[in-house]
């Protein structure tokens, strides 16, 4: 055990190295009554295979937080690339923030059209993660589709697909 207690980690440092790290970007999405809410997600994981289960990370103090606890379902959908406005548009705040931005219901949960991934997952479990909660969602339905996902890296949006000058194995 280290009896050394280490230095406070500087808040820009540790985004920087956050940073670093690239991430798909998704947008999960519950229903509040009727009224469909989505927010711009970083923080989701493959939690396990059998059970399938997801995990999304979400502020304390997010409204769709909230929404999920009281809806107990919610929807992951894996951005394309070329979908930079819907991640921008859903990472905003306010009730409106999706307007104009086509949902269906698929699973009970809004679903955003010509996604690589989609899922509808029911809460599986609320776990307290620092200023955050860890949601754990049994995965109901999952679709996928041959779309090039989104990525955010370096606090930029990209992409990740294989190139015909660099094939994926080619040493590169």
């Amino acid at each position: 055990m280290n009896r050394h207690a280490a230095p406070p980690v500087d808040d820009a440092a540790f985004r920087d190295a956050m940073a670093s790290f690239p991430c798909a970007v998704t947008v999960v999405t519950a229903y509040d009554g009727t009224r469909a809410h989505g927010t711009t997600v970083s923080a989701v994981a493959s939690l396990s295979r059998n059970p399938p289960l997801v995990m999304v990370a979400l502020a304390e103090d997010s409204e769709l937080l909230g929404i999920i606890r009281k809806a107990g379902r919610f929807g992951v959908n894996v951005l394309a690339d070329g979908q930079e406005d819907w991640a921008r548009a859903f990472a905003g705040k306010g009730r409106d923030k999706g307007a104009g931005i086509p949902l269906s219901d698929h699973g009970g949960v809004p679903r955003l059209p010509g996604v690589p991934a989609w899922m509808a997952c029911e809460v599986a479990a609320l776990t307290p993660g620092g200023d955050h909660v860890i949601v754990q969602g049994a995965v109901q339905y999952a679709v996928s589709e041959p779309h090039p996902p989104l990525v955010y890296h370096q606090r930029t949006f990209a992409t990740c697909v294989e190139s015909a000058l660099h094939p994926a194995g080619s040493g590169r």
